[in-house]
This record gives structure tokens, sequence and C-alpha cells, in this order.
């Protein structure tokens, strides 16, 4: 289950564009961020997706990706244009198609490959998701199969597309959204697809083409209730409304951080407590619990600023290149650091090193899952051993803030040095927090059945 937000620019501090997202997989489902250059293609050439092949175009953007290892598309990701777009799982009446074709995340990536504005990129998600329908098992480990939604954004607008199999509606963004894994458009869409209300008409799913609700009328009530995303959506619409002229990238960070109201203000709070010994409950950054319900964790997070009229400092036209990208490449937004990554760095340089490229087995050395050993060894004992190094992670994260405002107005080499630089910084900073909880962690096993799922989960990934 998942979170995906959006502010534009009326309602931003600096008149920037904001968007964050937090992918949540199984806990074993490593994430992982890429870039991908631009490249030109053969004309007739064929592109292979997660479960299907389809045709290329002649000329693809570049893509910034974050993403589940095993699947071509991705959860988030970015273009050199400054498109940025996060998808959410939602749960409908329209039944599954038998024969695979693209699944959400495929639809993002191609989005992200072909489109250079936001309303582009809608055109493209919905004229694909018509012609091949959406359909593939999207779990790791256990069959997951579900429609999608997403949230589309530019450094000028944003858009909220969401879908029942191969109908699907568009509404654009007028300040602030989020989205979860429920549809939120009811009749108020800005674009459709042909059929839309037709179909719910003759299913009975609505009344009349008057009373139609594209979210009442096609949601599966049962599993739309156990994402808790109503309760999601609605706490993070809320602080978004309620920050409206002063919404910066912390702000937007602290609510992909959250862990609901039952932790405000309690420094006792521990995701193994919520409720019910953990098994149920899904806050906005996600600890699993005790199966079948609470099985989704936050593998990797992300927020973009993007700026429109000008780029900061020089008054000069915005160049989409210099958009800064914050990523984690980790889990567990509440215990990482936002890394910044830029396009044209990214484009000169690459990405830094982040060790092999993960998969769902534990491997020492990649980056996700080096964190892992730091965020599964805080779960034992959260809320003791994530105060021994909370100071400290505040101060680095703001270390990181002031380089890279200070990259941003320098050269291209700056930005280079300066996502290294925060890469390794990050890095060096979690081994060293590593070593203090490890050192102040119980060892005895709790019989909590949260502590006892992630114990089942360490065993699964070869995690000793």
């Amino acid at each position: 289950m998942c979170d995906t937000l959006v502010a534009l620019p009326d309602v931003t501090a600096d008149g920037s564009v904001l968007f964050a997202k937090n992918s949540d997989r199984e806990p074993n489902e490593a994430h992982e961020v890429v870039f991908v250059p631009g490249a030109d293609h053969e004309s007739g050439a064929g592109l292979e997706c997660t479960y299907i092949t389809i045709p290329q175009v002649t000329r693809t953007n570049a893509v910034l990706l974050g993403k589940p290892f095993w699947i071509w598309g991705a959860e988030m990701g970015a273009n050199e244009h400054g498109v940025v777009i996060g998808n959410e799982a939602v749960f409908t009446k329209v039944p599954h198609e038998k024969v695979p074709g693209l699944i959400g995340m495929d639809l993002l990536r191609l989005a992200l490959e072909r489109a250079d504005t936001a309303e582009a990129a809608v055109t493209v998600m919905t004229e694909l998701l018509e012609q091949y329908g959406q359909g593939g098992d999207c779990g790791h480990t256990h069959e997951f199969r579900y429609d999608n939604s997403f949230l589309v954004a530019d450094p000028t607008q944003a858009w909220v597309v969401e879908t029942a199999g191969r109908q699907w509606a568009a509404r654009r963004v007028e300040g602030s959204a989020s989205i979860s894994n429920a549809i939120t458009i009811a009749g108020d869409f800005d674009r459709c697809s042909d059929g839309l209300v037709e179909l719910a008409v003759s299913k009975k799913w609505s009344a009349s083409a008057d009373a139609f609700d594209f979210g009442a009328d096609y949601s599966d009530r049962i599993y739309t209730r156990f994402s808790d995303a109503r309760v999601r959506q609605c706490r993070t619409n809320d602080a978004l409304s309620a920050g409206w002229g002063g919404l910066d990238v912390p702000a937007l960070w602290q609510l992909l951080a959250d862990h609901g109201q039952r932790s405000d203000g309690r420094a006792d709070w521990s995701p193994a407590d919520h409720p019910v010994g953990g098994l149920l409950g899904q806050t906005v950054c996600a600890h699993a619990g005790f199966g079948p319900v609470r099985v989704s964790q936050t593998t990797g997070s992300w927020v973009s600023q993007l700026h429109a009229a000008t780029d900061p400092g020089d008054g000069q036209p915005a160049d989409p290149t210099r958009a800064t990208h914050w990523v984690t490449g980790t889990s567990a937004p509440c215990l990482s650091i936002r890394k910044p990554v830029w396009f044209d760095a990214a484009a000169a340089a690459g990405l830094p090193d982040q060790g092999p490229a993960p998969t769902g087995t534990y491997a020492s050395g990649t980056l996700w899952w080096d964190h892992e050993d730091l965020h599964r060894t805080v779960l034992l004992d959260y809320a003791g051993l994530r105060g021994l190094i909370d100071g400290d992670r505040r101060a680095v994260q703001e270390q990181v803030d002031r380089a890279a405002a200070a990259a941003l107005l320098g050269s291209v080499e700056d930005r280079v040095e300066c996502t290294r630089a925060c890469f390794e910084l990050a890095h060096d900073a979690e081994a060293r927090w590593l070593g203090i909880v490890r050192a102040a962690a119980p060892t005895r096993a709790s019989r909590n059945p949260f502590h006892r799922a992630w114990r089942g989960f360490d065993k699964v990934a070869g995690r000793g």
C-alpha cells in the first residue's frame, strides 16, 4: 500500500511544484534507484515490459526511477522534462483480464519515457491502457493483482488518473492532492474513457448516469477498506491543506515519515503496538506486521522539487534537468536520509555506486540491504533505539540539505560531487548508527506477533 502527494506553486513556500511518494511493497522486495539515459531506437523495434512486448518509439527520454528490483516498470520516477509520476494499487469490481497486459508500473515508466508534459503523460498512459489493458501478477512472492491510480505532475500542473480495468477517469489538481489505495474521483473528472459511465449503469453499480460516482460505483469495498486507504488519504490531504502557503521539501518528507494519529506526540510509539500487536493498521510510513492484512513495508521514498518560472537565484528560465529529486534507495523514511539527484549531473556521471543490484536475498554491501540491517535492528525496540540516533540523523539530513542548496546554484560538476558525497555521508552515518543500536538492542526474542513476523521475513531473505 502506498501514498502519493503533490502541491502546486500557489500553495508552496517558494512557488515550486512538490511531489512525494512512498513505495510500499513486501518486506524483502528490495527497492532500487536507477538512471536510464535517453536513447534513439530503430523503427519497428520491440520493447519488453514486465509481461508483454509492445512496439518501441523512436526516441525515449532520460528517466530516473524508483522501482522494485524485479519489475521493468517503476513505482515512481521523473524524466528529463520535469515530469514526475507515482502509482497506487486500487481495488475495483472490474474482473482482472486473464491475458497479461501492462501493469501499472509499466504504464508509469512508459509515460515518463514518452511524454514531455504531465498532460501528455496522461494521454500516453490512458491510450496504452485502452490498447493493451492492465494485468499481471504484481506480487513478489505472493500473487497480487490490482488496478492502478496515478498522480502525474510537471513544473506547472498535476493530474490524478484512476483506473478500473481499461476504464479510467482523470482530474486536474487544484492546490494540492494526495492519493492512496482508493479511487478518489467521484463525478468530478475532466477526462474519462468512452463507456465509463455506461458500464457502471449497465452493471447496476450506478443507479443512473446522473448519479454516477466513479469511486463509489467501481470500488471493491472490502479490499479498499482493509488497505486503510481512506484514513491515510484524509490524513495527508488534511495536512497538505493546513500547510498551504508554507509547504516545502521537509514538510512533505514529514508526511512520508508519518506514523498516524496514534503516534502523534508519543515518544514511546512503536509499530509493534499499532494496533492489536501490530496485526492491523497501515500508516503512511509503513512497517509490515503479522499478516495477512498488514503485509506492506515502505521500501523506498521520493520527493521532487520542480521549479516552474525561473531557476532559484539567477532569474533565468527554469531548466528541468536541474529539478532536485530527493531519493532514499532505502526503506523506512523515518530512519532514512534523503539524497539529492539532478538530471544534468546523472547524465554526466550516472548515479553514485550503490553496491551490487539488490534482490530479495540479503546481501551485505548493497545499499538497500545495508540499510535493512539498521532498520530491522531498530525494530527490535523501535521507541528506545530510534531515540539513540534521531538527533544525529537530523543533523546529517540538515548537512545534506545545505550541500544540495549550494550545489543547485553551482556547476554540473558541483552537483555530481554533491550527489556522490551525500550518498557516501548517508551510508557512513548509517554504519555508525548500526553500531550504536546493535550495542543497545534487546537480546531476548520477543513473542509479540510483530517481532515474530520480522524474524520470518529475515529467515526468508537469508538474513541471520
